[in-house]
């Protein structure tokens, strides 16, 4: 198999019943997500652990074309009820980032944020626990779900910091990564993170990761309810987080323009 160039990252957050119209964006079906894995599985990608996407960035450590890197956002207790079977039937690893502060709690920010969703269970610390136990991997979503750009600097520090140390206490793990909120992100952010004890920093913008990717700033692909197994498997194709036929045929286009043109450059 050939050796990849550029590596894909994919965001979930809910995985569950949708019960409002708002959530769609976010969350997304048991169904859906069980078929969106089991049509990438079948089309020969893989899902590897984010150790190894971090140890690629940074020595160069072999993946292969088709690998790509599952993420969940805010630690949904539905990643453990819903993915984590599917997951588990394909071998496949994956990374929740965690709202430390909230363990065992629901997710307080949308309502904070103005959206008319429900609250939704977020996983304990036992079962986080339990998960780590059996592979999965957690990182940092800070303590409580705040925009990074909008705090001084004493609080800022306290919500990387605090998470990180909650994670190590719980779980005892070395590296920590952390995933912003919101992917609010800017330098004051990437350098807090960094002196914070972070090696890597988790964005929302989309595109591949190439090896010269910033660090602190690694791409993801957003995944949303909306999304069929063909429309996800489009975004990683194209690096885009608009998996439309339209999208495709413009990439195509432009692909093919590029390649004449260098040819008859």
């Amino acid at each position: 198999m050939d050796a990849a160039d550029r590596i894909p990252v994919l965001m979930y957050h809910r995985i569950g019943e949708i019960y409002h119209p708002a959530e769609r964006r976010y969350c997304v079906t048991p169904d859906r997500f069980d078929a969106q894995m089991s049509f990438l599985a079948r089309r020969g990608y893989r899902a590897v652990p984010i150790e190894a996407l971090v140890a690629w960035l940074e020595n160069g450590s072999p993946l292969c074309e088709g690998d790509f890197v599952l993420t969940f956002d805010d630690g949904y207790k539905g990643v453990l009820d819903y993915a984590a079977p599917v997951l588990d039937r394909l071998n496949w690893p994956f990374t929740v980032f965690l709202v430390t502060d909230l363990l065992g709690q629901c997710d307080a920010w949308p309502r904070n944020d103005g959206s008319d969703s429900a609250a939704h269970p977020l996983l304990t610390a036992d079962d986080v626990v339990s998960m780590a136990a059996r592979g999965v991997s957690f990182h940092s979503h800070t303590c409580r779900h705040r925009s990074l750009r909008t705090l001084d600097d004493d609080t800022l520090r306290h919500e990387l910091m605090a998470s990180r140390d909650a994670l190590r206490q719980l779980l005892g793990t070395g590296d920590h990564y952390i995933a912003y909120p919101y992917g609010h992100v800017d330098d004051r952010v990437a350098r807090a993170a960094r002196e914070s004890g972070y090696t890597a920093g988790f964005s929302v913008r989309s595109g591949f990761n190439r090896t010269d990717v910033d660090r602190f700033r690694i791409r993801r692909l957003d995944v949303a309810g909306t999304d069929t197994p063909a429309a996800l498997l489009r975004k990683m194709k194209m690096g885009s987080n608009d998996g439309s036929r339209r999208a495709a045929l413009r990439y195509m286009t432009q692909r093919l323009a590029d390649r004449l043109r260098f040819h008859t450059a």
